[in-house]
């Protein structure tokens, strides 16, 4: 394969990833709504090393853990994000907020 192959294989991973992570963005959001119905609150340490222990047990690499768990650490801030908006939204200002992505990174 040469990079545009890699590139288009790359590409259709994306769209597979953002797929998924749309799916458990959808979760966390049920999730704060049941949270806000409960009484529970948003950030769960136990629950989050739950999902790190969860990650790094199935992770095969070539990513290591510690890069994987970054990832994840910034997937759940995220997430957690997700749910404190359901339980206290935010005037439509605070929420119009653009994510700053790292322009030196393209693939």
């Amino acid at each position: 394969m040469d990079i545009a192959d890699w590139r288009k294989k790359i590409d259709e991973i994306d769209r597979k990833l953002v797929e998924l992570i749309n799916q458990r963005a959808q979760a966390a959001h049920e999730i704060g709504k049941l949270k806000r119905d409960v009484g529970m609150p948003i950030y769960e340490p136990d629950r989050e090393q739950k999902v790190f222990s969860n990650v790094r047990d199935v992770n095969q690499g070539p990513l290591p853990d510690r890069d994987l768990l970054r990832i994840y650490e910034r997937l759940m801030d995220i997430m957690r994000q997700i749910q404190q908006e359901e339980i206290a939204p935010q005037p439509a200002a605070d929420a119009a907020r653009d994510t700053e992505l790292d322009t030196d990174v393209n693939d």
